[in-house]
């Protein structure tokens, strides 16, 4: 197995082999579940309304691209921030997480990451977050596959 210049398992090219799926003839898109902007973690002021009384999901940059049932599975009734642990300066997630968790009812966190090694970087601070926070919130970990599947 080759390593791409950076080292990262996960940043390896890899193709994913698709079958071509009968093209819907019905006029009906999907619905943005969006209910907020900004959704970058960097943009997002701890205060925002939209973390008061919410289920929040901490998304990975790559977890909307990868399932392209996002909105409808993950994102659906949820404030949204969005980050990358592996392209992002992390230094500030853990204690503005940790802060919108402590100055929020927040009513549980989800957090979506990608199946690669560099993504699991999300999850450990959102746990760390969560702990710094002082509060209970239930947390649940989603792992998406490269290929578009849910892992868990």
């Amino acid at each position: 197995m080759s390593h791409s210049a950076c080292g990262c398992p996960g940043s390896m090219a890899r193709v994913i082999e698709r079958t071509e799926t009968a093209e819907d003839n019905g006029s009906a898109k999907a619905a943005s579940e969006l209910r907020q902007w900004p959704v970058q973690l960097h943009l997002v002021p701890p205060t925002a309304p939209w973390f008061a009384d919410s289920d929040v999901l901490i998304a990975a940059d790559c977890v909307a691209f990868a399932l392209g049932s996002f909105h409808g599975d993950l994102l659906k009734g949820k404030a949204l921030a969005i980050a990358c642990p592996k392209l992002d300066d992390t230094a500030t997630y853990v204690e503005k997480m940790a802060a919108i968790f402590r100055l929020n009812e927040v009513k549980s966190i989800t957090v979506a990451i990608m199946e690669v090694p560099c993504c699991r970087g999300l999850d450990v601070m959102v746990r760390q977050a969560l702990s710094q926070s002082g509060k209970d919130i239930p947390l649940e970990t989603v792992t998406i596959g490269i290929n578009g599947q849910r892992r868990n």
